[in-house]
């Protein structure tokens, strides 16, 4: 019996080969690999077990993030890239021995009043063009010395920073904030500056330790360009099957409002997804969809649990047969370019509708 429901295959060797390509594109350098958001919708608890095997460390932004993956037993090392918050956080960190990363005086202040415990290991995140977290680059030598004798703190400082338009890669900011905070450091400390674009497009950037994210995933940094042109494999696939196949008189409309008309007599496909399962509700008429090896149109408005396809491209099409929205086969890049978004949007916004299908996972059966 044939299972309507979308879902959404989680390819783990891709995910393997895309972190192969991380550490062969920044050679002598530590690996966090980003899992924050739900690992960009694949299954953050999943994808940790694989990656936390191979990386030298896993990535969070928040620290609930961290509790959820070493509650489900994740050993692995674990960064909670936007800190601590409170005592209660603080607490938590201790527990589970995270790292943390400061970027702010009000979290100084709350690790200084922080009740005796384990002290924690610690990065401070230095703003250098970004603009949006972290202490300006003059603040290092300051921060270097207050730090270090902190008792709720576990050792020196290890710095990072966050690129802000490394995906333009004729634009030289990012060689820039690299040298900004280099000019701050002394012999010995480590450093991290690299995300995606600077691992694959920024030699300079890649320091000691590299923070991809989306590259894992199978999907490029950069713009107008898919992760194949880097190598790179698609992580997720996501598909739908064909619910139903209307034939639709010329002048018609398809779907609310009517904003497509048929040119002529044809047939329309149904493909149970929609918004409610995370396909972008602004995706237009034209957004590609595969059927077998076929790429036809979408036409009409996305509805909260269907979509509908030009099938003038492919007659033979019948009710059960699996779409492609985009994935192995139709570059998930492709698919948010013609819906005015980016891959991490369309990735990250999936929901529990769509049930996630891991496939090559080391250790399953």
């Amino acid at each position: 019996m044939r299972d309507f429901v979308p879902w959404a295959e989680v390819d783990h060797a891709a995910l393997r080969h895309n972190l192969r390509v991380a550490r062969e594109t920044a050679p002598g350098t530590k690996v966090w690999a980003v899992v924050k958001a739900d690992a960009y919708g694949h299954g953050a608890v999943w994808v940790s077990r694989t990656l936390g095997a191979l990386a030298d460390g896993l990535a969070v932004a928040r620290v609930d993030e961290a509790v959820q993956l070493r509650e489900a037993g994740v050993a692995a090392s674990l960064l909670v890239l936007e800190g601590p918050f409170s005592e209660a956080e603080i607490e938590l960190a201790r527990h589970w021995e995270l790292q943390v990363s400061l970027h702010n005086e009000y979290q100084i202040g709350l690790l200084q009043c922080a009740p005796p415990g384990r002290p924690l290991r610690f990065w401070v995140k230095v703003d250098t063009g970004m603009h949006r977290l972290g202490f300006p680059a003059c603040e290092v030598p300051r921060l270097r010395s207050l730090l270090s004798s902190c008792p709720a703190l576990a050792g020196s400082p290890r710095w990072m920073t966050h690129l802000a338009n490394a995906d333009d890669l004729a634009d030289p900011l990012s060689e820039q904030q690299t040298r900004r905070i280099r000019e701050e450091l002394v012999a010995g400390d480590e450093l991290s500056v690299a995300n995606s674009a600077g691992t694959l497009g920024w030699p300079s950037t890649h320091a000691d330790w590299i923070r991809p994210g989306i590259m894992l995933y199978g999907a490029s940094p950069f713009r107008d360009e898919s992760g194949g042109q880097r190598r790179l494999q698609p992580v997720m696939t996501l598909r739908a099957r064909v619910i139903a196949v209307q034939r639709v008189r010329r002048g018609e409309g398809v779907g609310y409002g009517g904003e497509y008309r048929c040119p002529q007599d044809m047939d329309i496909g149904v493909i149970g997804i929609g918004y409610g399962d995370g396909y972008p509700r602004h995706a237009p008429s034209g957004t590609p969809v595969l059927l077998g090896e076929r790429r036809v149109p979408l036409v009409g408005r996305v509805s909260m649990d269907m979509i509908t396809v030009d099938l003038r491209g492919r007659p033979e099409t019948e009710v059960g047969e699996e779409a492609v929205l985009w994935g192995a086969g139709l570059p998930v890049e492709e698919v948010a370019l013609a819906a005015g978004t980016i891959s991490y949007e369309l990735l990250c916004g999936l929901t529990p509708r769509v049930r996630r299908v891991h496939r090559a996972v080391v250790g399953s059966t």
